[in-house]
């Protein structure tokens, strides 16, 4: 009965959203990474239904396309891009985007943006919010209301195309000589067109959470979390998106795995210290060698534990261990029901991991790598993958030790 409950709450959904755009597509991405925490009868209609809803935003006629490019690029625009696809290859939150040819025989990316996108992507937001309220009861220990504010959050700095190529060219450099990490080049901008390199690919990682081997499964997931944590050490920026779709599978020569493809710079944050903060590894660390005291003391400090909440040393570090599990051996693998078995747990009001969650705080700074985090560990889960997390996060993340 709750299946077909949530099957009909999910069509519904579908058919509400549908002729939305970006507010859409964000909605159903971040939505999408909180899937794998919750039990399978309740996140098979949510997945399909939501595959579809970022599949379906409807296209921009050609001629406004057009228009669009000459507005940004200048009118002698098709000097420069000589051939353009006229249907879009993908569609982007706030935009599409389409397969050109530029004037030096380079394939091309063209990220064109709505029309208006601004106004109607807070509309749609506003609806999704609505939409949030009504199918929030039917998805236990999932609080819509921060998520679809953190993407409204978030959506306004989407829209600046030259922020976003900013980040995009910094990406780059620093990945230039990388093996295993391809971010394409940006070749021109402007406020609602964005051109970058084309990239090759077989498809996304989501094609790997679909159907992918178990070599595709550890090979990606690993080249996926190396991003993760060295993209901050490189950059000093965070890729704040870490949604499937923004990953492309680029397979070697002989078909066996090989390289990531990353795209979509819109959600880029710079990080104060060039890098993720050096409290986070040190925590780590102090949780994975069991010293309670310093462990709270250190929260204390970053604003974690308010002064006047008391917490018992041990009930945080059980509450604390399955995060810091994946740091205490040479190789971890995530998996859905690793997922959904935390996500239960603190969300359960008769498990003492409950009354450690109610009283943590989250600071301000860390609300964002805190969101990333938490999407990447959601792909990772995805995938199901095994790779050695505790060697990336020795080598990219500041203070944190592994014990010996």
């Amino acid at each position: 009965m709750m299946s077909d409950i949530q099957q009909r709450t999910a069509e519904q959904l579908f058919r509400t959203l549908g002729e939305l755009k970006g507010g859409a597509m964000k909605f159903g991405q971040a939505l999408s990474v909180l899937e794998s925490a919750l039990p399978e009868e309740m996140a098979a209609p949510y997945r399909e239904q939501l595959t579809r809803l970022q599949d379906s935003a409807p296209p921009m006629p050609t001629q406004t396309v057009r228009d669009l490019l000459a507005e940004d690029l200048g009118a002698d625009w098709k000097e420069r891009l000589v051939w353009l696809d006229g249907a879009p290859t993908a569609a982007a939150s706030i935009g599409q985007v389409h397969e050109g040819r530029w004037h030096d025989g380079r394939r091309v990316a063209v990220k064109v943006q709505y029309p208006n996108a601004g106004e109607a992507l807070m509309s749609d937001l506003r609806t999704l919010a609505r939409a949030a309220r009504a199918i929030g009861p039917l998805i236990p220990g999932v609080d819509m209301k921060p998520l679809v504010e953190e993407v409204q959050a978030r959506a306004r700095e989407e829209l600046d195309y030259d922020l976003e190529a900013e980040a995009q060219r910094e990406f780059a450099q620093a990945f230039r000589d990388d093996p295993d990490i391809v971010v394409p080049d940006v070749v021109a901008v402007g406020p609602r067109v964005l051109v970058t390199e084309w990239l090759d690919s077989a498809g996304s990682l989501a094609s790997i959470i679909a159907g992918g081997t178990r070599e595709e499964r550890d090979h990606y997931g690993e080249i996926f979390s190396r991003f993760l944590f060295s993209g901050p050490a490189r950059t000093g920026l965070l890729h704040a998106d870490p949604h499937p779709g923004n990953f492309r599978v680029i397979p070697d020569a002989d078909g066996a795995p090989g390289r990531i493809g990353v795209l979509d710079y819109g959600a880029v944050a710079r990080l104060p210290q060039r890098g993720l903060p050096e409290p986070m590894g040190r925590l780590i660390t102090l949780c994975g060698a069991g010293d309670g005291d310093a462990l709270i003391a250190g929260l204390r400090e970053e604003g974690f534990l308010k002064d006047r909440i008391q917490l018992d040393p041990q009930l945080l570090m059980d509450y604390l261990s399955p995060f810091v599990d994946p740091t205490l051996v040479e190789r971890f693998r995530f998996s859905r029901e690793w997922m959904r078995e935390q996500f239960q747990r603190i969300n359960n009001p008769k498990d003492p991991a409950y009354t450690v969650s109610i009283k943590l705080n989250l600071p301000p700074s860390y609300v964002l790598i805190h969101r990333t985090w938490l999407g990447g560990v959601g792909v990772l889960s995805q995938l199901e993958a095994e790779a050695p997390f505790r060697a990336i996060m020795q080598e990219f993340l500041p203070g944190f030790t592994p014990p010996d």
